[in-house]
């Protein structure tokens, strides 16, 4: 009996890499059958796709080596290649989202737009200043971002009607966002006792903002949680101690895990509040946590290098190949010479390779709760 459990449970483990490895089996657009016809993106450098660079060019993600794998140049895309975002856009069949603040870009009527912008907060900055967290990168938090979609939308709609009529099949994704809050707060030395005090109102932020989508016309909206950011070189090397009893089996920091599971177990109460206030919308948790787990523990047969799941691609010093002051993009950092064996891009993002498995776990999960009607 335990061989024949053994068997059965091989196969199931077979079955559900070739449905995640080759989405060409069950259809390369699984995402197609939701007739999407638009995108709107908010977050952060998960989901930037040149909004930052347009606010700041001198940032390291608007030159070589962000982009050299599948743009030949920076783009403004936090890796070296394609993110999430991209692979859900494909996956739907619609064009890339180009960023809000791309003013020469060719805007594709209907097609969706990016808001997200890379070091973007949930909180805005003045309340984050009030409990002495700077916010170093942009300004261009969660409700600047909606600022920035409410005049998108009235620049085409021609009234809130036509707006909900129009946003009715569009997509709608809200993050991830929040992470940077915590990860500034953390890096200028607060507790995780604090930390874990901001995750309320951080929820509220996202919460708020979910509200204010399905105001503007929104019918399908997609909340992501936090990823597992204690398994993540920045954290690992940040946090780094000789205490075993820190680390779990995959060597990933576990206060920091918890940190984000419970910001993600707030995130989800927070959804089944706004599924009970807006029955008329579909309100999904997006599982980053689970997808970015599913990669890593299974990243030797995925094809990533055993030894280097938590190592950067781009970056060097220590133990994780990455350094606070001397990150990618700055002059001499070294990139990998194969950055498909690598998880880690540069010890905060991940690489286009691994964004691409998150993302087909990702909408293999969401596909089903999206009630899309075939």
């Amino acid at each position: 009996m335990a061989t024949t459990n053994s068997v059965l449970s091989l196969l199931l483990t077979l079955i559900a890499f070739s449905l995640l490895l080759f989405p060409r089996c069950i259809g390369a657009h699984p995402l197609k059958v939701c007739m999407f016809d638009a995108i709107y993106q908010l977050g952060d450098s998960i989901s930037d796709t040149g909004n930052l660079i347009r606010e700041n060019p001198a940032v390291a993600f608007a030159r070589l080596p962000y982009g050299e794998t599948s743009f030949k140049k920076a783009t403004g895309r936090c890796s070296n290649g394609l993110l999430m975002i991209d692979y859900i856009a494909l996956s739907a069949g619609i064009p890339f989202l180009s960023p809000y603040l791309d003013k020469d870009a060719l805007f594709v009527r209907g097609c969706g737009e990016n808001f997200a912008v890379a070091g973007s907060t949930a909180l805005p900055a003045q309340i984050l200043a009030e409990k002495n967290i700077s916010s170093p990168v942009t300004n261009s938090s969660l409700n600047v971002q909606l600022d920035w979609m409410s005049t998108h939308f009235n620049d085409i709609c021609y009234n809130a009607d036509d707006c909900i009529k129009k946003l009715q099949t569009a997509l709608f994704m809200v993050g991830e966002v929040g992470g940077n809050d915590y990860n500034y707060a953390l890096f200028q030395g607060k507790t995780f006792e604090d930390v874990r005090d901001m995750v309320p109102e951080v929820v509220q932020a996202i919460k708020e903002a979910v509200t204010r989508v399905i105001g503007f016309g929104a019918a399908r909206v997609v909340v992501p949680g936090n990823f597992p950011i204690g398994c993540f070189p920045i954290y690992l090397t940040a946090f780094q101690t000789n205490n075993s009893a820190a680390y779990d089996e995959f060597h990933c920091l576990l206060g920091l895990n918890n940190l984000s599971m419970y910001h993600n177990d707030q995130l989800k109460e927070a959804i089944e509040d706004l599924r009970k206030e807006n029955p008329n919308a579909i309100i999904v948790y997006g599982d980053y946590y689970n997808a970015f787990q599913w990669v890593h523990h299974h990243a030797p047969l995925l094809g990533f290098d055993a030894a280097s799941t938590q190592k950067s691609c781009c970056g060097n010093g220590g133990d994780y190949e990455f350094s606070l002051e001397k990150m990618c993009g700055a002059p001499c950092v070294p990139v990998c010479p194969n950055p498909d064996e690598r998880i880690s891009w540069d010890g905060v993002h991940l690489t286009q390779k691994a964004y691409h498995y998150m993302a087909n776990w990702l909408i293999h999960d969401i596909l089903p709760k999206l009630h899309c009607k075939v």
